[in-house]
């Protein structure tokens, strides 16, 4: 049976930012979902199973015997164990594309000191502004491959909570029983990379902003596939 690849994207952006992969999945003949984590952040913390529990609806009408490929970008590498923990399904891969990556074992801070440290004052009511507002503007446009792209990934970003960041992930054991690879578009997900490649990962790259799967989503889509 041919899996279903699950494209889960970062709570800090949205789900259009995997349109153009999705896209050239489906046009490949491959199945796929986009799960919306738009939701995560509303309510109290922790909010790592809202994470999880808005995976599993979107594929809660798919048999428990279909495989899965979780692909998770950034901020979402995060929540692939938990998310692999609440799906009845096997995962035949999980890829993290230019991802954060879950410690081996116990919880996994969501943000490090240095990364709270410049959240803390952006806060207001404890609240932040939108993830591309945190950058100068020389940073966030090479992001960006026209303008419609980025009004509409600018545009679906929530404010999230600074609590958010604060929290800490739990890593269920044996979550990496399946297959695991790493794309690193570049700086700053280096060490995530080169972590990836001690844990027996296959490491891949693709050099690129962090937003990269938007800018060549024929590339990203030709990677993936690749190392699954």
């Amino acid at each position: 049976m041919d899996p279903l690849f699950v494209l889960v994207h970062s709570p800090s952006v949205g789900p259009a930012t995997w349109a153009g992969v999705a896209e050239r999945m489906s046009a490949a003949g491959h199945a796929v979902r986009v799960p919306s984590l738009l939701s995560v952040g509303k309510g109290a913390p922790p909010f790592w199973p809202s994470a999880a529990a808005a995976v599993s609806r979107c594929v809660a009408d798919v048999p428990d015997d279909r495989p899965l490929v979780l692909v998770a970008h950034s901020n979402a590498g995060l929540f692939v164990p938990t998310v692999r923990a609440a799906l009845p399904h096997p995962v035949a891969a999980s890829v993290f594309v230019d991802a954060a990556l879950p410690a081996r074992d116990g919880a996994t801070p969501v943000a490090g000191p240095e990364l709270l440290h410049f959240l803390r004052p952006l806060a207001a009511d404890g609240v932040l502004p939108r993830w591309t507002d945190w950058w100068d503007e020389a940073d966030v446009a090479p992001m960006f491959a026209d303008a419609p792209t980025r009004r509409a990934i600018v545009e679906e970003q929530p404010r999230l909570p600074l609590s958010y960041y604060e929290q800490a992930v739990p890593v269920p054991p044996g979550w990496d029983d399946h297959p695991c690879a790493y794309v690193l578009f570049g700086p700053p997900y280096e060490a995530e990379a080169r972590e990836a490649r001690a844990r027996g990962w296959r490491v891949a790259h693709l050099p690129g902003e962090h937003l990269h799967q938007t800018v060549d989503p024929a590339a990203t889509t030709e990677l993936i596939m690749s190392l699954v």
